[in-house]
């Protein structure tokens, strides 16, 4: 590892990573970015790793020695109308995107890290991570675009989005490497955008992100419902859970001879007022009960029996990784994501899904898809090549990266430019 200008030289083991995550409004992102820097800060103990969030609840989740956190101003966006504010600010939506643009780039400045990881948005929220991009790809940094293998929405309605902030041009001048988080056999998400040969030539498809089960304190109380054969009902952070909770509760309603229990887990993030209405309901039901939140979901994952939910890019990793029979309710509103992930899942025989249809969501076909859990097959029964490989890949990936010494860290470099500085594109 190069010599920092003006300090004694690192040493080649301690490695400076920085991450972005995109928060915005959910748990999902958040939840991936844990995954990655814990698999990272496993593979090379002496790296210092930060994480760029705007995310409320980054700090309940579990990280390991040498992870922290610079955490700014939030935004959100309002459902139905996906209009962004400020999540808890008094402030426009254009300055807080100035405010955290300004801190993206002082923390790399400061830091100067070796590798550069971003989530999502290859130019960041309303482009704020192009003066930092500038920064960073003058100093040598790698930089690597870490994404999910569907994104979003199919490509003519997420483009305009990525046109505006300028995504592909920073893809094509900034990254050296794109790290897509699945199999190339399932889906491709760079296919069809308009993306240059070279470009193409950067993309690994890594494999989905293997879970492992976090450690769990011994006086960690389980609710009783979890010492006998159960469903696990998870909304992942809930914000728009309320269609697979509300279908599920209903099933149990219509058909009380229901042989498995479930188990509800609401997220932290779902309306209060469904909230005490589904719990009315549950307390009413023998074969019913909930809990609000678990950041050790994957311990009840692990437990059930077979496992129903939305198709969050985090929850489908989880069901591969504890090979459960799963029947998926995906999003469908906005976004297409979760739709095409299912979609893609059960063509390949790595699960279930259900839509609601003409008749609307109808308890008893609901009912009747529960039922079926206990005869399909679990995931394991599939045989894809590389199918949970993404973290073994990925730590080689970084390591490569760190191998490759490609900085020039003379004082001059360290200095941000006035170039870089004012590039940021307006909000």
């Amino acid at each position: 590892m190069a010599t920092e200008g003006g300090e004694s030289g690192r040493s080649a083991k301690h490695v400076r990573v920085l991450m972005y995550s995109h928060d915005g409004f959910g748990l999902g992102h958040v939840r991936g970015t844990q995954t990655v820097a814990n698999a990272l800060a496993s593979n090379r103990p002496e790296s210092s790793i930060v994480i760029l969030t705007g995310s409320a609840i980054i700090r309940t989740f579990e990280f390991r020695t040498g992870i922290d956190f610079v955490c700014v101003p939030g935004v959100e966006r309002a459902q139905g109308s996906g209009v962004c504010t400020s999540r808890t600010l008094n402030m426009s939506i254009e300055e807080v995107v100035a405010l955290r643009r300004a801190l993206f780039l002082q923390t790399a400045e400061t830091m100067n890290p070796d590798i550069f990881i971003v989530d999502h948005k290859p130019s960041g929220f309303w482009g704020e991570l192009v003066p930092t991009l500038k920064l960073l790809k003058a100093r040598g940094c790698y930089i690597v675009f870490s994404v999910r293998n569907i994104l979003d929405r199919e490509p003519h309605l997420f483009l305009p989005e990525w046109n505006r902030d300028g995504a592909i041009e920073s893809l094509e001048r900034y990254y050296d490497e794109i790290w897509v988080h699945g199999v190339e056999e399932i889906y491709q998400p760079f296919a069809e955008l308009p993306i240059s040969a070279g470009l193409a030539e950067r993309i690994t498809y890594t494999g989905y992100l293997r879970r492992e089960l976090p450690q769990v304190p011994i006086n960690k109380i389980f609710p009783s419902i979890a010492r006998s054969p159960f469903i696990l009902v998870t909304a992942g952070g809930g914000g728009d859970g309320e269609e697979v909770i509300g279908w599920v509760i209903a099933a149990y309603e219509a058909d009380p001879g229901m042989e498995l229990q479930a188990l509800i887990v609401f997220g932290p993030h779902m309306n209060a007022d469904h909230r005490r209405g589904f719990m009315e309901r549950i307390q009413r039901h023998p074969k019913l009960d909930a809990i609000s939140f678990d950041t050790e979901v994957e311990v009840l994952m692990s437990k059930a029996t077979a496992i129903v939910a939305m198709c969050g890019y985090n929850t489908f990793c989880e069901i591969l990784s504890f090979d459960k029979p799963s029947l998926i309710v995906p999003r469908r509103r906005s976004r297409k994501e979760q739709l095409i992930r299912a979609t893609e899942a059960e063509r390949h025989g790595l699960l279930s899904y259900i839509v609601a249809d003409e008749s609307g969501h109808d308890p008893l076909r609901m009912a009747t898809a529960l039922r079926a859990l206990s005869k399909q097959k679990s995931p394991s029964s599939v045989r894809i090549q590389g199918l949970l490989d993404g973290l073994d890949v990925i730590c080689k990936s970084f390591s490569r990266a760190v191998a490759a010494d490609r900085r020039d860290l003379t004082l001059e470099n360290f200095k941000i430019s006035k170039d870089v500085s004012l590039g940021a594109k307006s909000a």
